[in-house]
């Protein structure tokens, strides 16, 4: 069981595990489950462009039904927050901190939903750590109109989607042998990511 969830949380095993199918259910989980939150959504978007150009075996499609596949796991694990959220309710501030949940990881999405409103935290968010696993859910529970959600959940995990996946896919062109490094681009993904959730939890502990 161990075994297993570490390789859910290192992005090559996921692909060489699971493939697409696998690949699919990590990005849906991530942004769509209350415990898909230590998953690698950033580092496995970034990773299958790569591999789709470098190794498509693995994947077994080309690049533009990759993109569509990947964007339709994002915007229906975020459905899934939202109807979660909905449910739960006000419910859910008041849970109990366990190894699969923080009151922190809610109070920090709530903090994104005070500083840019709904609609744009919707998308910046799925761009963060963490805060992509909550923001639907905390729509859910302030009743964000379904309508507004579902257009900023769509246009959020397509920016996701399309950006890291065309990055991936057209760094391999431009240099060959990054396959050989993939460790130090997901170490330096994982800190550009995680700095805008290390800022607000500074900037809360000083205040």
């Amino acid at each position: 069981m161990w075994e297993f969830l570490k390789q859910l949380t290192d992005p090559e095993s996921i692909i060489n595990y699971g493939g697409l199918w696998l690949l699919l259910l990590v990005i849906f989980s991530e942004t769509g489950l209350l415990i898909g939150f230590f998953l690698p959504g950033d580092n496995l978007i970034l990773l299958a462009g790569i591999l789709c150009k470098a190794k498509p075996e693995l994947l077994n499609v080309n690049f533009f039904v990759l993109i569509v596949l990947m964007t339709f796991a994002a915007v229906l694990g975020n459905t899934v927050g939202y109807w979660f959220g909905q449910r739960a309710g006000e419910k859910l501030y008041s849970k109990k901190d366990s190894l699969l949940f923080k009151q922190s990881h809610i109070e920090t999405t709530k903090n994104y939903y005070a500083k840019y409103g709904g609609n744009l935290t919707l998308i910046i968010a799925r761009f963060l750590p963490v805060i992509r696993t909550f923001a639907p859910i905390i729509a859910g529970v302030i009743k964000v109109d379904l309508k507004k959600f579902m257009l900023f959940n769509l246009i959020g995990g397509f920016a996701w989607i399309i950006s890291l996946t065309s990055i991936g896919y057209f760094l391999v062109q431009l240099f060959p042998q990054i396959t050989n490094y993939m460790s130090y681009i997901f170490i330096a993904l994982i800190i550009i990511t995680a700095l805008p959730i290390l800022r607000i939890v500074l900037r809360k502990k000083k205040k």
